[in-house]
C-alpha cells in the first residue's frame, strides 16, 4: 500500500470538505445579507445551517473520493493488525523455546 497516496486522499478529502462548508457558509451568509435579515441571522447560524448540509452534499460530490480513502485506510488497518499478529506469533514463538 502506499501510505503516502492514502494520507494525501485523506488530506484531500478533508481539504475538499472544509472548502466545501466554506463555501455554504458564504453563499448562505450572502443570502442573509440581501434579504436584510443579518440583525435575526447571525454568521454563527449561517454556519451551523452550512454544516448540517455540507456532510449530506460531501458525501454524494465527493463519493469516489470517500469510497478510495475508505478503502486505504481499511488496506492500512488490515495491514496493521497482520504486522501486530505477526509480532505475537514471534514473541509466542520465543516464549515457547
Amino acid at each position: 500500500m502506499d501510505k503516502g497516496k492514502a494520507v494525501r486522499d485523506v488530506a484531500l478529502y478533508a481539504f475538499l470538505r472544509l472548502l466545501l462548508f466554506l463555501v455554504l457558509t458564504f453563499i448562505i451568509h450572502s443570502i442573509v445579507i440581501l434579504l436584510g435579515m443579518a440583525n435575526y441571522f447571525p454568521l454563527l447560524l449561517s454556519m451551523t445551517l452550512a454544516l448540517i448540509l455540507a456532510l449530506p452534499l460531501s458525501m454524494f460530490m465527493f463519493k469516489g473520493l470517500r469510497l478510495r480513502v475508505t478503502e486505504q485506510v481499511a488496506r492500512w488497518d488490515a495491514d496493521r493488525r497482520a504486522h501486530r499478529q505477526g509480532l505475537r506469533d514471534q514473541l509466542q514463538e520465543r516464549l515457547d523455546d
